[in-house]
């Protein structure tokens, strides 16, 4: 079992149809709600710096981002001057469903990571990596997310939980257990467990999440950051019930 309890995040991509049209106001209603961190995808016109501010103010941290994506990026420098200005020493990453398609695919994959993992050195910055479904596909009999794994030892990863059980057909414990000395962060979101089909508040769902967090190893798990890709109900108040639910199970931590 794990023995500390890690602070709570919300990835800001589940609030992005409120945040354009006020971004403001949403960081102000996630403060309120509690959240102690935040993830942003977009950071909506504002400059790093200003955005780091503003989330500071309102007594919560920058957790980790998914801006920018440096597996899309050409320019490693400037993706690097945004993690560091964001407070961040890590850089996110990730695949499309082409990545993953077939051995070919999953070579060049691998030696994409591995040149990434190496241009970020000299940065001191390091990379992770946010899984999909579709990394959980077999190739040649054998999960394509493990051919990676193996490849690729200095990548560190953000582990989203739900699609980690690739609709019932993996344990997300077992893919947790297997890269818990390299998983700094998680995604937390729950649903139906059926393709195309919208989540659910956290707790509200199919997935399990207190096995999922003690499988996690609590010298290098810092963030459980909660997202929700799209949902039947308000997402603020989807939101708001996810933070309530891990918070009063005591499986993470807020500020209220």
């Amino acid at each position: 079992m794990t023995t500390t309890t890690p602070p709570i995040s919300v990835q800001l991509y589940s609030v992005r149809e409120a945040s354009l049209e006020n971004f403001d106001q949403v960081l102000e209603l996630i403060a309120k709600i509690g959240f102690k961190g935040v993830e942003p995808f977009n950071l909506f016109g504002k400059s790093p710096t200003e955005f780091k501010k503003q989330v500071n103010d309102l007594g919560m941290e920058v957790s980790s981002t998914h801006f920018p994506w440096v597996t899309r990026s050409p320019d490693i420098s400037q993706v690097a001057d945004i993690v560091k200005t964001l407070g961040l020493n890590r850089v996110p990453g990730g695949f499309g469903p082409d990545d993953f398609k077939d051995m070919d695919a999953l070579n060049r994959t691998i030696d994409t990571t591995q040149k990434v993992v190496d241009a970020l050195k000299p940065y001191d910055l390091t990379l992770f990596l946010h899984n999909h479904h579709w990394e959980y596909e077999p190739i040649n009999g054998r999960t394509g997310y493990h051919y990676l794994q193996d490849a690729v030892p200095e990548v560190e990863f953000q582990i989203d939980t739900y699609w980690a059980a690739n609709f019932g057909k993996n344990d997300p414990v077992e893919e947790v257990t297997r890269v818990r000395e390299r998983m700094p962060l998680a995604h937390i979101k729950d649903g139906p467990l059926v393709r195309d089909q919208p989540h659910v508040a956290v707790g509200s769902g199919k997935m399990d999440f207190k096995p999922i967090f003690a499988a996690v190893d609590p010298d290098v798990f810092e963030w459980a950051v909660v997202e929700l890709d799209n949902c039947a109900t308000d997402m603020l108040t989807a939101v708001a019930m996810s933070y309530k639910y891990l918070t009063e199970n005591n499986m993470a931590k807020g500020n209220v």
